[in-house]
């Protein structure tokens, strides 16, 4: 084992631009003085400003860029899955059809997407944190803390008209105000067939060599007309080379990085474990509702795929925390960093208790998150039902008094997702809850008051079958006349999911309380460890990822496997031996249009290309970008050894893995007749 010092050393390295490219970088302290010592590379002000307004975070989960001055917005095919379902209808399947609007009037309006531009950051911390009392009781401090957030961004909302996010960095160490500008009306512009989108399907799913056309093309719209969007990254026609300097800007969704050795062991021993066993009930559960027909199978594509890839996803993470090396590792960071609080008696003092205190938290966290777990409502309906049920009181309340999803500056994204009219499947529905409910009565006790309340003393699939029967809520008018209804329509309504959520809401509030109480004495020793970590460290630490915009860097780079070299990029060469090696059988075939015009192609052209860049969930439909500020692919995954680069990164292996933009345009003039769509993305008109 390495001496204490040794370590020490090794874990300032991230902040040394010797080691790694390692970081999801805030724009606010991009990583400026590491990239100038190791790549040489002058990141300017200009240059991020560019960059972060071409950046846009799709709220369906993921992240694109606008590519043109048209509202033109470029993601992944699997971030746009979800427009592309609700879109879709059993005479016609976008998923597994793929489209293209020859046209702007062609383009279709999705149901509910939003995408967001990150236009301000302000740093509220000292607001933020002053307004806890020093001697608050937990509830007291959560309180105070809610109103203080909730104060800063309806102002913030008030005065611009903008959303409005404070957002938590470092575990507690800092508070921004985020300001995005929304975009509301998004149409669907393009998307491959679903089998090229994800060939090769689950078993190719997070690993490399990969043959993806893993994108989707998007506009937006403002009254009616497409938005103008000055600030877009053109598709570079020169792609990348291996070895060039890229850069990742995108809303990487959360890493456990800064968690302490207890938390981490808490996700290695309960939480990664409890998730799979519930991926793999679920996913049970809509297989067979699938096996009903084809419309039904069509009904759980999104969902399944979601299911599908969290397990491969969790199960690379679990892996990693089962390892002791990384186990070791982290455990030898914290103690390397409590080692020099002790050596600092103006930290100690103040710090040194920090983990001990998140560890006593963590413990009764653990006591009670079952029921946290087990006891949510696994149904859109029911859960637009609790939605509706909770509106209606809280926008009764003072604005910093409220639940956070329901303050005055989130309203408007609320009701856009509540009235929604995309389709709700009322068998799919039935059979989600059902499952929700069946995975609640294994795992609580019998006598549980939350199960009691959620059961009535009825069978599961009994219940779940009235409940979805009996109600209204598929209809989004009715869940309109809800809540202007108020209160008292609320009250007296006979709905059967209205009633439920009516039911378990005083309940669920007593838990979410007791939850928040103990996240935030957590939140306090974490930002103790945060305050530390800036004493030894100074501001060369990035934060865990929160979904919001971060700026990695890295290197186009291929990697050793075991005993071979794995080639940094692929190409349709590839793609098409991998079809033929297994005879053009699922997950492994082909659209019919890629064969039949696999003549036209210039096989040589790139595909798929990785790199050294620090990304994880959330990060899918990013834009690589190369020194220019030129679009060179769009990241879509990681590779198997990247799993657990949620505690920890190492670049020996790790990869991100992106779409090349030469094979995107090969594929758009080649295959799709879609020219004029590849000129507005090479020329930006």
């Amino acid at each position: 084992m390495w001496s204490r010092a040794a370590f020490l050393a090794l874990f300032l390295l991230p902040a040394t631009p010797a080691l790694a490219d390692e970081g999801m970088w805030t724009f606010h302290s991009p990583p400026k003085k590491l990239l100038k010592e190791k790549y040489g590379f002058e990141l300017s002000d200009a240059w991020l400003e560019h960059v972060r307004l071409a950046s846009v975070r799709f709220n369906s989960g993921g992240s694109g860029a606008f590519v043109s001055p048209k509202g033109l917005a470029i993601t992944n095919h699997h971030v746009g899955l979800d427009s592309l379902h609700k879109l879709s209808t059993p005479a016609h399947d976008y998923v597994q059809d793929g489209f293209y609007a020859r046209s702007q009037a062609e383009e279709l309006k999705c149901q509910d997407l939003e995408l967001n531009v990150l236009v301000a950051m302000t740093d509220v911390s000292e607001r933020v944190k002053s307004a806890v009392a020093a001697d608050a009781t937990p509830e007291e401090a959560v309180k105070q803390r809610r109103a203080a957030i909730g104060a800063i961004e309806k102002e913030a909302f008030d005065a611009s008209g903008l959303r409005t996010d404070v957002v938590t960095l470092y575990r507690g160490g800092e508070y921004w105000l985020y300001q995005y500008r929304q975009y509301k009306d998004v149409r669907l512009v393009f998307a491959p067939e679903g089998q090229i989108g994800f060939f090769g399907g689950d078993p190719d799913n997070f690993t490399y060599p990969r043959f993806n056309l893993d994108f989707s093309v998007f506009r937006v719209y403002e009254d009616d007309k497409p938005a103008a969007t000055p600030h877009y990254l053109q598709f570079s026609p020169d792609g990348v080379a291996e070895g060039d300097l890229l850069f990742v800007s995108g809303n990487p969704g959360s890493t456990n990085r800064l968690q302490t050795l207890v938390q981490i062991e808490y996700l290695r021993d309960r939480s990664r474990p409890r998730a799979l066993d519930t991926i793999a009930y679920l996913g049970a559960a809509l297989r067979e509702y699938a096996a009903r027909g084809a419309e039904e199978e069509r009904q759980t594509k999104d969902m399944l795929f979601g299911l599908e890839n969290s397990r491969k996803a969790y199960t690379g993470e679990l892996k990693g925390l089962l390892d002791e090396a990384l186990m070791l590792r982290k455990a030898e960071e914290e103690a390397a960093l409590r080692e020099e609080v002790a050596k600092r008696p103006e930290l100690a003092e103040e710090i040194g208790g920090a983990w001990d205190e998140i560890a006593e938290a963590q413990a009764l966290i653990a006591e009670q998150d079952d029921r946290f777990y087990y006891g949510r409502l696994r149904s859109d309906l029911a859960g637009k039902a609790l939605t509706i049920v909770r509106y209606v009181a809280e926008v009764e309340k003072p604005n910093g008094e409220r639940l956070p999803e329901f303050r005055d500056s989130n309203l408007d994204n609320l009701k856009f997702s509540l009235f929604s009219e995309a389709p709700i499947y009322p068998g799919l529905d039935e059979t989600m809850l059902r499952a929700g409910l069946e995975l609640a009565a294994e795992h609580l006790p019998p006598d549980d008051p939350l199960l009691e309340l959620l059961l009535g003393g009825k069978e599961p699939a009994a219940l779940a079958h009235a409940l979805i029967a009996g109600t209204k809520l598929g209809d989004p008018a009715a869940r309109k006349q809800l809540v202007e209804g108020g209160a008292a329509a609320v009250a007296a309504s006979e709905d059967p999911l209205i009633a439920l959520a009516r039911s378990v809401d005083p309940l669920l509030r007593e838990m979410q309380q007791r939850a928040e109480e103990l996240s935030f004495r957590i939140t306090q020793g974490q930002e103790k460890i945060a305050r530390a970590r800036f004493a030894v460290f100074g501001n060369s630490v990035y934060p865990d990822a929160t979904f919001t915009l971060r700026l990695a860097f890295g290197v186009a780079k291929g990697y050793e496997e075991d005993t071979t070299l794995v080639p940094w990029k692929t190409n349709f060469y590839g793609l098409f031996g991998r079809c033929r090696a297994f005879d053009n059988k699922p997950p492994f075939d082909l659209p019919p249009n890629y064969l039949e015009r696999e003549s036209r192609i210039d096989l040589s052209a790139p595909i798929d290309f990785v790199s050294t860049c620090d990304i994880t969930g959330g990060n899918s439909g990013s834009p690589t970008i190369n020194r220019k500020g030129e679009l060179v692919g769009l990241i879509f995954d990681g590779n198997i050894q990247s799993l657990p680069n949620s505690f920890v990164f190492a670049d020996a292996a790790d990869r991100a893995v992106s779409v090349h933009v030469a094979g995107i345009l090969e594929s758009l003039v080649k295959v799709y007749d879609a020219g004029p769509l590849a000129a507005e993305l090479l020329g930006g008109m």
